[in-house]
């Protein structure tokens, strides 16, 4: 081997070790210990932190919805919070659905992105605060022997939404285009023949009814680093880190030609690829949940006022003694 190979072999061992070195030192910072779980300002476990921020977050936003709801949508402004901007989000989110409902509209919204790319968490914050039977998640596991005899879009045909229903599609059909692409699990004419038929298949879904909206998330490969050594570390955060994770690692350029690929095939006038930039996972999330409100145009619709019967008066029935009840340990 000539002394410009090894040169080239050690300068990029020397960039992936850089990088592993900052990815831990980021990590370190990011879940550096806090305020306790009580308020106190004891130490907490590093793998702790998005515990607590999590629980922090939901109580924050339960605090300031009355303020939300007197004054509004808004533009919002240079110095914003990051949880109040959550909240006006989730609150308009709230109204796009039951204009879903009243209208019996079909919303299919699909999230694919790289891995550790923050799909997961945008998903989060626009079901939270949603009725489940409206809208709902799908994340479909690997195909059984059946599905995959099956013409390739079935098993996602019966995911999508009925009238009146939100679907959120955590990955979809665009599995063919990437991780079968880029890992062999399609042959070339089944990957050749999706790159043809996906745009008519959408154009279809979009002409009986269904208002389709795709979100790509990208992250750069230092972030992604940062993030699958936090998860490594992480207990709370290692289920997500699979081994088809660990080799994305090492085929980065192989998903970036795929995704590019796809992009070409894809990115179409009736259907297009809405990119978010997500190495800020918190502005990503704000800027996703506010573009999907500018999709679907909607108007508040008051709910139905609800008046509480009163109680069934007491006619003198004994119930049964508590003794005689298995009651969960009260240990809190």
């Amino acid at each position: 081997m000539s002394k410009r190979g090894t040169r080239s072999k050690a300068d990029a061992r020397d960039k992936a070790k850089a990088r592993r070195k900052t990815a831990h030192a980021k990590t370190k910072t990011r879940n550096a210990p806090g305020p306790g779980a009580n308020g106190g300002t004891g130490p907490v476990p590093p793998h702790h932190g998005e515990v607590l921020r999590t629980a922090v977050e939901k109580a924050e936003i339960e605090t300031i919805w009355s303020k939300i709801a007197r004054n509004g949508p808004r533009k919002p402004p240079k110095n914003y919070k990051y949880v109040e901007e959550l909240a006006r989000l989730q609150y308009e989110l709230i109204k796009l659905q039951e204009w879903v409902r009243v209208q019996r509209l079909k919303v299919a919204v699909v999230f694919e992105g790289r891995d550790a790319a923050g799909k997961g968490g945008v998903i989060k914050r626009i079901s939270e605060p949603l009725n489940p039977r409206i809208c709902r998640v799908v994340a479909l596991g690997t195909p059984t022997e059946r599905e995959r005899g099956q013409w390739y879009f079935q098993r996602y045909v019966a995911e999508l939404p009925g009238a009146g229903e939100i679907v959120l599609f955590d990955r979809s059909w665009y599995n063919r285009a990437g991780v079968e692409r880029v890992m062999g699990f399609c042959t070339e004419p089944e990957y050749r023949e999706f790159l043809h038929a996906c745009p008519v298949f959408e154009d279809m879904l979009i002409r009986s009814g269904v208002h389709l909206i795709k979100y790509w998330f990208s992250v750069s490969d230092e972030e992604q680093e940062v993030r699958f050594v936090e998860r490594a570390r992480n207990p709370f955060k290692r289920w997500k880190l699979s081994p088809m994770d660990i080799e994305s690692r090492a085929r980065w350029v192989d998903y970036s030609k795929a995704k590019d690929e796809m992009f070409a095939h894809t990115d179409t006038r009736k259907s297009p690829w809405n990119v978010v930039d997500a190495d800020n996972k918190k502005r990503a999330r704000l800027n996703c949940i506010a573009h999907l409100l500018k999709q679907i145009p909607y108007q508040p619709v008051s709910p139905t006022e609800v008046e509480l019967p009163p109680r069934q008066p007491d006619t003198g029935y004994r119930r049964p003694k508590k003794s005689s009840q298995r009651f969960v340990p009260a240990i809190y």
